[in-house]
């Protein structure tokens, strides 16, 4: 089969396309023939500072159908369409290849009216989303709908994989969604996505605004610039508020002590790969669910453009990733299908 290998970290030059034998599933696993991988921030990190142990396929997300099973795994699962969360967290094998065979939990039903590119844009963006909705004092610990009833979610970056998952998902949960954005084009993603209210904060007093929309202050931030928007994020957030922050733009950055303190905010850190399992699970059953409620789109018409590239240009996948592409970043592994 083909499959993308680096065996040295570093930039995406070090992506190989190499021929590598079908893999076979072992005790409590699947074979997934691969339609569709997704790249995220994080595939390119994990490649350009970790140096892999052996030859490391990328991609923790991706999409296809369940070939062959395991023991213990039952076999009505073949042939059942599935999408594929963290298939390279402390593996080798990630999504970058024809076949890929990893625990049965990690590869999920996908319903007949998901497409293949839907379910490889989940994993990552929408496993974060659902977290950074979900830790504030009180939960819910699982959305659902009606979960945010009576809630205003303040979500930064809304054009971005984790801000137009975190958009649609605390719509279907029932919050009031806010949206900031830098400029016109990201605020038409971010209302495509669902945003009730979008807010450009280089057009607009983004403080002032969002007390507009919401005079008693938003109760969840999903954060991603948490040291560029600390102050906005305190100015705007109601007593008791979570500012659920799941990227670092500044390492450095200090939060501001004592108007934190004074209002009862919690900073909450969200790395999705260390989530608690049982937050994990929520997560997971809680993303299936609303896939099956037809509440969980991708593509341009949901605020995230499809950006495609075939296995054998997946460096290139990976650049356009690095440099920041606005949508999601497809790897067509099988042929283009729904």
């Amino acid at each position: 089969m083909k499959a993308i290998t680096y065996t040295s970290n570093g930039g995406p030059d070090v992506l190989t396309l190499t021929e590598r034998p079908v893999p076979e599933p072992g005790p409590g696993e699947v074979r997934v023939r691969v339609h569709v991988s997704g790249v995220n921030p994080t595939d390119w990190k994990s490649r350009r500072n970790t140096a892999p142990a052996s030859a490391q396929v990328p991609n923790q997300d991706g999409s296809g159908v369940i070939d062959a099973v395991g023991s213990g795994v039952p076999e009505t699962r073949i042939g059942e369409r599935v999408w594929i969360w963290e298939a390279a967290y402390g593996r080798a094998d990630g999504t970058a290849q024809e076949y890929v065979a990893l625990p049965a939990g990690q590869a999920v039903a996908l319903p007949d009216h998901a497409s293949f590119d839907l379910g490889a844009s989940l994993g990552i963006p929408a496993l974060t989303a659902h977290r950074a909705l979900t830790v504030a004092d009180g939960g819910p610990e699982r959305l659902a709908p009606g979960a945010l009833d009576g809630c205003t979610v303040l979500v930064a970056g809304g054009a971005g994989a984790v801000g137009n998952a975190a958009i649609q998902l605390a719509r279907w949960a029932g919050a009031t969604v806010v949206s900031t954005v830098s400029g016109p084009a990201k605020g038409d993603l971010a209302r495509a996505a669902g945003a009730h209210h979008v807010v450009d904060y280089r057009a607009q007093d983004a403080a002032a605004e969002i007390r507009r929309i919401a005079p008693d202050g938003v109760d969840i931030v999903v954060e991603v610039a948490p040291a560029a928007n600390a102050a906005l994020d305190r100015a705007v957030a109601a007593p008791d508020a979570v500012i659920a922050f799941y990227a670092d733009d500044d390492a450095s950055a200090a939060v501001p002590v004592r108007p934190s303190m004074a209002l009862n905010l919690r900073w909450q850190g969200v790395l999705v790969y260390t989530v608690p399992p049982a937050a994990k699970a929520h997560a997971v059953a809680a993303v299936t669910a609303a896939v099956a409620d037809d509440a969980l789109h991708a593509g341009p018409d949901a605020g995230l453009p499809f950006h495609r590239f075939p296995l054998a240009e997946t460096a290139r996948a990976h650049q356009a990733v690095e440099d920041s592409v606005i949508g999601k970043v497809l790897i067509d592994v099988a042929a283009p299908t729904g």
